[in-house]
C-alpha cells in the first residue's frame, strides 16, 4: 500500500525534514495514481526501473512490491538516509545519493555505471527542474531505456506531444516523436501533491520506438535545437540555400512549420 500523506508527514517529522522547494520536492500522495503510473508503466517481476527523486520512497516500494528492482537517485541527504534505513536491506535496491544530472544534459556518471549497461524502464514522480533534461538524455543516449512513465509539469508534456505550428512545439516534440511515442495518461490536480505544486501536472508515457532509423539520435537532438533556437527565421538563412531541400521542404519555411518527419529528412539531407 503507498504511503498516505499522514505516513509521509510522520516519516519526514521523524527524521526533522521537510519538502524543499529548492529541489522541486512536491511529494505525489494519491495512492491510486501511484499505482497506476506502475501499471501504466507495465514492469515485470526482474525488471530493472530507474526512479529519480524517490523522497520517503512510497513509489519505490511499490515498485519493489512487485518484484522490480530500483535504482533510486535522490539529490537530498536527509531523505537518501532515511531511504537507506528503510529499505537498504533489499536486495533488489540501489541507491545513489546526488545529481542525476552529470552537468546540464547528460545522465551522472554514477547513475549511469549503476545502471550498468542494462535494459531499463524510468517510472517517477520526476522532481520540475530535472524532467526535459533527464528525459532528453534517456531518449538520445541511453537506448537501453525502452521507455519512460512520470508525473512532470504539464507544460513540459505539452511540449513533448505538441504538433508542428503550435507554441509548445519545439525541438523536443520533434525529438520525442521520432524516437518514441508519446501519450498522455492523466492529468493530474494540484490536490494529488503535497506540498501542492503552483503549476499544473500530467502523468505521461514515452515509449522507445525500436526501429527509429536514426543512426545518430543525439546528433539529430543537436541539429533539432540548432534549427529551433531559430525557429521564426527562415530555413535557408539558418542552414544556408545550398541544400537538396528534401520534398515537401522550402528554404523560405520555418522550423516550427515542419513536421518530426520533414526535419528527419532535412536532416538527412545535408548529411546527418
Amino acid at each position: 500500500m503507498p504511503q498516505s500523506l499522514a505516513e509521509i508527514r510522520d516519516l519526514l517529522a521523524s527524521r526533522g525534514l521537510s519538502p524543499l522547494k529548492r529541489f522541486g520536492q512536491n511529494f505525489l500522495i494519491d495512492q491510486n495514481l501511484v499505482r497506476k503510473l506502475v501499471d501504466e508503466a507495465g514492469v515485470t517481476p526482474g525488471e530493472l526501473v530507474l526512479e529519480v527523486g524517490p523522497g520517503t520512497g512510497t513509489l519505490t516500494e511499490e515498485l519493489l512490491g512487485r518484484g522490480c528492482g530500483v535504482i533510486a537517485c535522490e539529490l537530498d541527504r536527509g531523505l537518501a538516509a532515511l531511504l537507506r534505513d528503510r529499505l537498504g536491506a533489499s536486495e533488489r535496491f540501489t541507491l545513489v545519493e546526488g545529481d542525476c544530472l552529470g552537468g546540464k544534459r547528460h545522465v551522472s556518471p554514477e547513475v549511469v555505471g549503476a545502471i550498468g549497461g542494462r535494459p531499463f524502464v524510468l517510472v517517477a514522480n520526476l522532481p520540475y527542474g530535472a524532467a526535459t533534461p533527464l528525459m532528453l538524455a534517456l531518449l538520445t543516449e541511453h537506448p537501453g531505456c525502452r521507455g519512460m512513465f512520470v508525473t512532470i509539469q504539464r507544460e513540459v508534456g505539452e511540449r513533448l506531444g505538441a504538433g508542428a505550428r503550435t507554441d509548445a512545439y519545439g525541438s523536443i516534440s520533434v525529438v520525442a516523436q521520432t524516437l518514441a511515442t508519446v501519450r498522455t495518461i492523466a492529468r493530474l490536480p494540484s490536490e494529488c501533491f503535497w506540498p501542492r505544486p503552483d503549476v499544473a501536472s500530467v502523468m505521461i508515457g514515452v515509449e522507445r520506438r525500436p526501429e527509429h532509423g536514426i543512426e545518430d539520435p543525439a546528433g539529430f537532438a543537436a541539429f533539432c535545437q540548432r534549427v529551433f533556437e531559430k525557429r521564426r527565421k527562415q530555413l535557408g538563412g539558418v542552414l544556408g540555400r545550398e541544400i537538396a531541400w528534401p520534398e515537401g521542404v522550402e528554404p523560405t519555411m520555418r522550423a516550427e512549420e515542419l513536421s518530426p518527419g520533414q526535419m528527419v529528412a532535412l536532416w538527412r539531407a545535408i548529411g546527418a
